[in-house]
């Protein structure tokens, strides 16, 4: 496929920022996290959703860190209704208050993703590193419940908060949510950090999927719940971001663009800057981005794979991680070679005690 023929992504994740109140152990941002003075202007964020627009983006979904620690959040959004833009808000709900919340609403605000740590105030506040945090997003969920917005609430799974799921599943029922995430934690940034202190067993993953699928079931037309697994318990890979630069893209607060997440973890890839080249060109020309897109670059059994346009190799972050090579097949998938590394290392880790947090911290810990 060539560049012009490239169809544009669904959406993209604007990571406004990576300032935030909590210190979650399995923070998805980098260890060396990006500075205040390094934040794009709010002029570039602006140009940024007009250059999304004329791409085809349909949906922007403001996260970090925390996107409320911005203050030129409702001009964002605001900006973003004006293009005909689906906007949706990534948030703890710990640093707003009513006033601000408002005018995120009267802005022109669609959606609100509010994560929890847990059910439990004392486990929340631990996990979350962050004393009162509970109050502040239970009050926050009765604002969005209050405006008439729609609300789906993150949770985010492990072995130290699994064994209360059934309980999550209650707390965003009673928070009126319209969807809910259950993410067993997905291992790159801090979560690869801390993925001794967070993988759960085998068996604390079959009960909780019994679970959630009883669940589904009950609340059926009430609430819709999505479950992401563990690949570390995987017989097959899941198409990480949709497939490498086919539907998603992200950017960091610096302006880096970005197929995924943890793509900075890879050696040899340099990433564009919004501030150096137009969005359109970086998603359809981008050397990083055309790396690892389509199939011609998969090795076998990859390539031959039935799988190969559903699956799209999996995760080469993972690959990277745990193989050392980012070209290599994706661990998770049962036909990898490396496969019984990640079988092993989820069996290994799950049954030893688990050892203290790494809390995410501006400060990059030491290896």
């Amino acid at each position: 496929m060539s560049p012009e023929d490239m169809p544009p992504p669904l959406a993209a994740l604007l990571e406004l920022t990576h300032r935030c109140p909590l210190q979650c152990p399995y923070c998805s941002n980098p260890l060396e996290l990006d500075r205040a003075r390094s934040e794009l202007p709010t002029e570039t964020w602006l140009r940024v959703l007009d250059e999304a627009s004329s791409l085809g983006i349909l949906q922007v979904h403001f996260s970090g860190g925390e996107p409320t620690v911005r203050r030129d959040l409702e001009e964002l959004v605001r900006h973003a209704r004006t293009l005909g833009l689906y906007t949706n808000l990534i948030t703890s709900g710990a640093a707003i208050d009513r006033a601000r919340f408002e005018a995120l609403a009267q802005a022109g605000l669609d959606h609100v993703q509010l994560s929890i740590q847990d059910v439990d105030v004392g486990e929340a506040e631990r996990i979350g590193g962050y004393s009162g945090a509970q109050a502040r997003k239970l009050t926050f969920a009765a604002w969005v419940r209050e405006s008439g917005l729609p609300l789906t609430i993150n949770a985010v799974v492990h072995r130290q908060n699994l064994e209360r799921i059934d309980a999550m599943i209650d707390l965003a029922v009673a928070l009126g949510a319209t969807r809910l995430e259950v993410a067993h934690v997905q291992y790159y940034g801090w979560a690869l950090r801390n993925r001794a202190a967070l993988m759960p067993s085998r068996e604390q993953l079959d009960r909780a999927t019994s679970a959630v699928e009883a669940a589904r079931e009950r609340l059926a037309g009430r609430l819709a719940i999505d479950y992401v697994v563990p690949d570390y318990h995987a017989r097959r890979p899941k198409a990480c971001m949709g497939g490498w630069g086919r539907q998603f893209l992200n950017i960091t607060p610096a302006g880096k663009v970005l197929p995924c997440h943890a793509a900075e973890t890879i050696p040899g890839l340099a990433f564009d800057s919004v501030l150096d080249r137009p969005l359109a060109e970086i998603w359809q020309e981008s050397a990083a981005f055309r790396k690892f897109r389509g199939t011609a670059w998969m090795p076998e059994p990859c390539r031959s794979c039935d799988y190969r346009e559903i699956d799209w190799g999996g995760c080469r972050c993972q690959a990277l991680a745990l193989t050392g090579s980012a070209e290599a097949t994706d661990p998770a998938c049962a036909f990898s070679p490396h496969h019984a590394i990640m079988g092993l290392l989820a069996e290994t880790e799950s049954r030893a005690p688990p050892p203290p947090f790494v809390y995410r911290r501006m400060s990059a810990p030491r290896s």
